[in-house]
């Protein structure tokens, strides 16, 4: 399963012992990611589309056909725990399940990923403080300041750079994960985000991204009144996302659903698959369309009474609700 499962209460009865000057925070309040501001400023990148002309809104013709074997989805969730002063010490679990539909019911594959880490800022905290915290938590002890020169001593500041860390955290866990399908089936799998940050998932043929936050939009001008404007059914054309440190893939926004009524993100989602060689570059849309289907045909059940409904699909939900069963 991972590192040790930690929790609130266990971890401020062992500083009440270590740290008798660290002061425990509330227990029961909402968790940090709640406050924690996003990553990235709203932002317009330009896409390099790899369909044939400009970006434009093309019709998902043929009806949505079910073809995803499986569904991976991660969890996060950070805490407080105590105050050494005014230096938070914060506690992340995260955890990371594929759930696989066989015979119209969900089963865990293999083992669900489950581990917990502890964060503190070591620099701003007595070097005795540390040295206690080291001897009883090890390797799942992270130093906030580690790399962090420009780290603010602010409470505040503190926490979002924790939550940050455990959301690397989780993005981890969920790669780890799908490179180990990827290694062992052969299945379409359905992942609820990006597949860009580990190469293997990247390239392999049997993966498939499906973002739903779009902080980032790879359009601007025409090609991003085409994409706000899909209707139900619509995809735009195949683009290409590239990134120093990223590996390439080919990505389209689809529409779920009819946005009627509803701002220009509902329903919408941006997919991610495997950029093809050259060669077969002029067979994109055919995959885009066949992948488009599989996408929408998961739009029922609904994910309901998720507030995310209009993008996410029943599978992912059940992984989440999975996780939080057993985390």
């Amino acid at each position: 399963m991972g590192s040790p499962v930690l929790n609130v209460r266990a971890v401020q009865r062992q500083l009440a012992t270590l740290l008798p000057e660290a002061r425990p925070a509330a227990i029961g309040e909402s968790t940090l990611e709640v406050a924690a501001p996003g990553n990235d400023a709203p932002r317009l990148i330009s896409a390099t589309v790899v369909e044939g002309g400009p970006l434009r809104a093309k019709r998902v013709f043929d009806p949505p056909t079910p073809g995803f074997r499986a569904f991976l989805d991660g969890t996060q969730r950070s805490e407080l725990v105590s105050y050494v002063g005014g230096v938070p010490i914060i506690l992340g679990r995260v955890a990371a399940v594929v759930r696989e539909r066989r015979l119209r019911r969900m089963h865990t594959w293999h083992q669900p990923l489950i581990e917990s880490r502890l964060y503190c800022a070591r620099r701003l905290i007595s070097s005795s403080a540390w040295e206690s915290l080291s001897v009883a938590y090890g390797p799942v002890l992270v130093d906030l300041s580690d790399g962090s020169s420009e780290l603010a001593p602010h409470p505040f500041a503190l926490r979002d750079a924790a939550v940050h860390r455990v959301q690397a955290h989780r993005e981890e866990l969920e790669q780890r994960l799908a490179e180990r399908w990827c290694n062992v089936e052969h299945d379409p799998l359905f992942i609820d985000g990006g597949i860009s940050g580990s190469e293997k998932v990247a390239v392999s043929t049997c993966t498939v991204g499906v973002v739903k936050s779009h902080r980032t939009l790879y359009a601007e001008g025409e090609a991003l009144a085409a994409v706000l404007n899909l209707a139900r059914h619509e995809r735009s054309s195949v683009f290409r996302i590239t990134s120093p440190r990223r590996t390439t893939v080919a990505s389209w926004y689809l529409r779920m659903r009819d946005p009627r009524g509803h701002d220009p993100m509902w329903g919408l989602v941006r997919v991610e698959i495997a950029c093809p060689p050259p060669q077969d570059m002029d067979r994109i849309g055919a995959r885009a369309d066949d992948v488009s289907r599989w996408i929408l045909a998961e739009a029922s059940p609904l994910a309901l009474p998720d507030a995310r409904w209009d993008k996410m699909v029943y599978g992912v939900r059940d992984c989440e609700e999975y996780l939080r069963a057993i985390n």
